[in-house]
């Protein structure tokens, strides 16, 4: 009996029910079941091409017990599939015999005509990526990043200290922050959502040889790319046996970047947790630590941050790999296609380990004011730059002088402003800067994304 303690694969085990939407899209049953709906579809359009006599004809009951056979596929059918390819030993010959087995006979010479199982193939992988993407990944990471904007205005007048390299550089605010990471993550769902998936359908070699002498009165190229377009495709006219797999390529770089920038995401929250200036609501039952009681770790994100890079691993395999096939065909590409499901598998758990860790976190606001008092040293960007428009053009070097790897506190920036060389409406303004208010037109950026 099968249990998910028993898996291999953490994805069907561990992780198995936050990620089981994926099974309709990804498991070797949905493969076949794909398969199926293109053979059938196929089977239908190419009964209603009348230049070929021979066609037979489908009555509508005859065409709703073929497309039945997809519709109504479960894990017994599937099973029966598995049953076939073990004499076959070929997967795709193995739903052709499966059809015709289930289908009137007048039709099983003409189920898989002139196709390779490349065609039947490429589109069946591309609509499980494009469906998944479509029905499972967007909504997911639409859930995400309606999360991060709204967190983003709740705080967008939360002044919090700036890091560059480590080191205090100017205050922001905490939700201009955040709406660097929606803007980022946004533009990168806009490029997936217009993504153009291609498919072909022209035979052993791409040329729809077989096509012409069988059937030379066809229009093959018109009648295949129809066909495509009926599935949400665009055709790729020109290929060899394969699809060439560069428009899915596109797509696994377009989760790869929003992996990516999730992943900078998860360690700047991480950051921002150890240096307390984010605040993690505890779980009366939830352990974390093993030994120290006191703890209340990131796992959420870090959990995030792991998976984005198998997922990333897999996808730029994936990526190099499946536009590269020797000649006009090899097989590489099979045991790999199959892995597509595993890599989408790993930033969908990701993108869930975040909204939950984004759903535990607050604003330590008294902590963020704490660190900006402690470090009056991040307005001197503001001095040097108006000393600047004053024509002291040794602004910057005054001011490193005064302040580089010193201490400052509000005492002594007063001080040294009111012994600035500016006329009184400047120092006046300088002096009316306080850390927690020097933040530019962060909170405006928050309303503009």
């Amino acid at each position: 009996m099968y249990s998910p303690l028993g898996a291999i694969s953490p994805l069907d085990g561990r992780y198995h029910n936050s990620v089981s939407g994926l099974n309709t899209y990804f498991s070797e049953a949905a493969l076949m079941q794909y398969r199926l709906f293109i053979e059938i579809e196929y089977l239908i359009a190419l009964c209603h091409q009348r230049r070929i006599r021979e066609l037979p004809i489908l009555t509508s009951k005859e065409k709703v017990s073929l497309r039945s056979i997809y519709r109504k596929f479960d894990l017994s059918c599937a099973e029966q599939i598995k049953e076939i390819e073990s004499e076959t030993n070929h997967d795709v010959k193995a739903i052709e015999y499966y059809i015709q087995k289930k289908s009137p006979k007048k039709v099983h010479c003409w189920i898989h005509f002139a196709l390779t199982s490349e065609d039947v193939n490429n589109l069946s992988y591309t609509l499980m990526w494009k469906h998944a993407i479509e029905q499972i990944y967007l909504p997911e990471i639409t859930i995400l990043i309606r999360m991060i904007k709204q967190m983003s205005y709740k705080h967008r007048a939360v002044s919090m200290l700036s890091m560059t390299h480590g080191q205090p550089a100017t205050p922001t605010t905490f939700g201009k922050e955040l709406a660097v990471f929606y803007a980022r993550i946004n533009k990168q769902i806009v490029q997936l959502k217009s993504n153009q998936y291609l498919g072909k359908l022209s035979g052993a070699t791409g040329t729809w040889s077989a096509h012409r002498i069988a059937a030379e009165e066809v229009n093959w190229i018109r009648f295949t790319s129809r066909f495509v377009k009926m599935l949400g495709l665009e055709p790729n006219l020109v290929t060899t046996q394969i699809e060439p797999h560069d428009s899915i390529s596109e797509s696994y770089h377009q989760i790869i970047r929003i992996n990516s920038i999730l992943k900078d995401l998860c360690q700047d929250l991480w950051l921002y947790i150890s240096r307390g200036v984010i605040t993690q609501k505890k779980v009366n039952k939830e352990v974390g630590s093993s030994t120290m009681p006191h703890k209340i770790n990131p796992i959420q994100f870090e959990n995030a941050e792991g998976n984005l890079g198998v997922s990333n691993a897999l996808l730029s395999h994936l990526s190099q790999k499946l536009p590269i096939s020797r000649m006009q065909r090899d097989l590489t590409d099979s045991t790999v296609l199959r892995n597509q499901g595993v890599a989408i598998g790993h930033s969908l758990l990701s993108i869930k380990s975040i909204s939950k860790g984004l759903s535990r976190v607050d604003v330590d606001r008294e902590k963020m004011l704490f660190e900006l008092n402690n470090h009056w040293e991040v307005i001197t960007e503001a001095i040097q730059t108006l000393l600047r428009r004053n024509g002291e053009s040794d602004g910057y070097e005054q001011l490193k002088a005064l302040t580089r790897g010193k201490k400052v506190d509000e005492k002594s920036m007063r001080y040294l402003i009111e012994n600035l060389d500016i006329s009184d409406s400047d120092r006046k303004k300088l002096l009316s800067i306080r850390p927690k208010s020097y933040i530019g037109e962060a909170i405006k950026l928050t309303q503009i994304i």
